[in-house]
């Protein structure tokens, strides 16, 4: 965990700071212990995970 101040927030909370980024590999770890994978799944400190969230292809826009 990393030591800046004000001290790390929790995993719930707005985003905290990337202390370990692996893009080659497709993760970072943030200062609130969370893994975030490139797919938009999460890893949380206590073990609990959370799925991918992805969009819908009908919610994309196309560009002309």
């Amino acid at each position: 965990m990393c030591a800046h101040q004000p001290s790390c927030p929790r995993a719930e909370s707005a985003v905290p700071h990337v202390v370990a980024a692996h893009p080659e590999q497709g993760w970072s770890l943030r200062c609130d212990g969370v893994i975030v994978f490139d797919d938009t799944g999460e890893l949380l400190p206590d073990g609990r995970v959370i799925a991918p969230h992805r969009v819908s292809v009908d919610g994309l826009t196309v560009a002309a």
